[in-house]
């Protein structure tokens, strides 16, 4: 069995699928170590938006965390802790980039290629390559004749000294809202060119003190119970954001609160200000976004840029805006699903042909044609709110149901999800999403088409019961064409 990548999702999958040895997996990872986006994001002040007690695995929960939002370093300590003692890390084999994955049908098998020509085989196949692994630039003009530094947040140039530098910041996301604010304390200014505006809610951050881990460790279930209330805080959070337009609001009001009270000046609180409905986009937390831009040595820039120049950016109303250092917090390809691998079905089919009008999976995990694939945080799986670590789990115990029933087979077979019941699973979710939200203006979350391929329209509660059990009915059982054919004569 192969798991194609090392962050959460990856070893959530080699967990469950290697516990009481149920089957020998194999992890491809193409960096140099495990730990996924918190491995790659290094940025100062890269932090997590979820509260760190429900940012951990149910199988090793963890009760020292030293913040209420767990900093990049502590996170990828985690992970790296938790490999060592489940014995995980042994299963990963780092440097290792999957090229291709083609499904065999005369074994029944998949065989996977990496970069270096190596070809391995597998009874089932599990990407678990994430959404946010693939960092995105803009479309503009010139991005290559910047004489000085640039690079992606995801990519950070530590090497870069921005103290006493002129920086520019394109993108005003999840990312920026974080290092922006640690940034300007050294350079001598930041331009922030701003394409719409984020909705912008405090972030209730602290350190944790001795009696908070003395608490966590010793009062008997008082660590369950704070995950417990957190995980339902969140869900409703999520209830808010897809169906219940009165909590939107008052989350709504909250950030408009947030803006008011640290912009004063109304020419920039007018800049700040969203013009699309709360949710459309992903509603960020911080307390400190606003007061970094409040400060004499950042600037906002609202005008959309034409081009990027040899010593600076140049925005439409003609203003060359002269930097030192381009920084882009542009995100992430979050919608190309498994790119840029080739993945080939059962009778050569292409799974981006296949996705051509967009990514769509049965529970976010399995695709007709692609016989014991199952893919870990795949379309339609992402969240608004909550951890990503719940949807994760929760996918990597349904595909270990899936391979107990392989291995109870006793002869090599596949199970192929039905072409029906993922088109009425697509047709039900994508009624919902249509209704909602997310749909009202243009984000990361939706294609070209518009069509929303990353979000889950409900909340974790709904998706945990209803991939709770694997319901074989949905599968047809695919033998090896060798098989058939034996059979046939």
């Amino acid at each position: 069995m192969l798991v194609i990548g090392a962050g959460f999702g990856g070893l959530a999958a080699a967990y469950e699928l290697s516990r009481d040895g149920l089957a020998d997996v194999t992890v491809l990872e193409k960096a140099g170590d495990i730990g996924g986006v918190w491995r790659e994001n290094t940025y100062p002040g890269a932090a997590c938006d979820v509260p760190s007690n429900l940012y951990s695995y149910s199988f090793a929960r963890k009760t020292d965390w030293g913040r209420r939002y767990a900093e990049q370093p502590d996170i990828l300590g985690y992970i790296q802790h938790t490999a060592e003692r489940f014995g995980l890390r042994d299963l990963v084999r780092t440097g290792v980039e999957v090229t291709s994955a083609a499904y065999d049908d005369g074994s029944a098998t998949w065989q996977v290629t990496t970069a270096s020509g190596e070809v391995l085989e597998a009874d089932v196949l599990v990407p678990a390559v994430g959404q946010l692994s693939r960092p995105a630039l803009p479309n503009i003009a010139g991005l290559d004749t910047f004489t000085g530094p640039s690079f992606h947040s995801a990519q950070w140039r530590h090497d870069v000294d921005l103290a006493g530098k002129r920086v520019a910041v394109l993108g005003t996301g999840a990312s920026a809202i974080q290092f922006v604010p640690r940034i300007r304390q050294t350079a001598a200014r930041v331009t922030v060119f701003q394409r719409s505006a984020p909705y912008v809610v405090p972030k209730l951050d602290r350190a944790y003190t001795d009696t908070h881990h003395a608490a966590f460790q010793k009062v008997p279930g008082f660590a369950a119970a704070m995950r417990g209330a957190i995980w339902e805080t969140t869900e409703l959070l999520g209830f808010a954001l897809t169906k219940a337009a009165p909590l939107a609001r008052v989350l709504q009001g909250l950030a408009s609160s947030n803006l008011k009270r640290h912009i004063k000046d109304p020419v920039l609180r007018a800049k700040l200000t969203p013009d699309y409905p709360i949710g459309c986009k992903r509603v960020l937390f911080s307390s400190e976004w606003y007061p970094a831009l409040a400060q004499d040595n950042v600037d906002v820039e609202t005008d959309a840029i034409t081009e990027v120049t040899t010593t600076g950016v140049r925005t439409a109303d003609g203003r060359l805006h002269e930097v030192d250092v381009i920084i882009y917090g542009t995100g992430f390809k979050a919608t190309e699903f498994l790119a840029p691998m080739t993945v080939t079905g059962r009778d050569e089919r292409d799974l981006h042909t296949e996705w051509a009008d967009g990514a769509r999976a049965h529970l976010g995990m399995a695709v007709p044609g692609f016989p014991n694939m199952f893919l870990i945080y795949g379309p339609n799986t992402n969240l608004g709110s909550s951890s990503i670590i719940l949807m994760m789990e929760q996918q990597a115990r349904y595909i270990r149901q899936i391979t107990e029933e392989l291995a109870r087979g006793g002869v090599a077979r596949a199970f192929e999800v039905r072409r029906d019941v993922e088109q009425s699973y697509d047709a039900a979710i994508q009624s919902r999403l249509d209704s909602g939200v997310w749909t009202t203006c243009q984000s990361w979350y939706r294609t070209a088409s518009g069509r929303v391929t990353t979000n889950w329209p409900g909340l974790v509660h709904e998706y945990q019961r209803r991939t709770r059990v694997a319901a074989l009915e949905d599968y047809h059982e695919v033998l090896p064409a060798k098989e058939t054919q034996e059979v046939s004569a």
